[in-house]
């Protein structure tokens, strides 16, 4: 059965951005991480956004979540930016030990579609 995401995955170009809205549960999280894994294997996107300006809180498991989502993703030729990053969950996620390896970061998803942008040129 195609159940939709509970996090809205939407495609601009190569590129995908997902919104993490509230408080993600263990369970959300999990879920969110395989439709985004499932969506580059589909679209072979070689951008992921994850937009978390909404996110007020960032436990562990929502910060290795995030921190996984990106490995894998780049183990998938997929390059990932996190934007809109709120002072207080830049602070947790570095008392908590996670420096997001492999994740770029920029404010907003303008600057994120740029940062993007300059990563793909650099590749090619």
């Amino acid at each position: 059965m195609n159940r939709p995401s509970p996090v809205p995955i939407l495609q601009i170009r190569g590129t995908l951005i997902a919104a993490l809205q509230g408080e993600l549960s263990d369970r959300v999280a999990e879920r969110f991480q395989q439709d985004v894994l499932a969506r580059i294997e589909r679209t072979g996107a070689r951008g992921l956004m994850l937009e978390i300006s909404s996110l007020d809180i960032v436990d562990t498991y929502v910060a290795r979540a995030l921190a996984d989502t990106a490995q894998m993703a780049r183990l998938m030729g997929t390059r990932t930016v996190i934007v809109g990053m709120r002072p207080e969950v830049a602070a947790t996620l570095v008392q908590m030990g996670y420096q997001l390896d492999g994740i770029e970061a920029a404010l907003n998803v303008d600057h994120g579609l740029e940062l993007l942008e300059r990563l793909f040129a650099e590749e090619t």
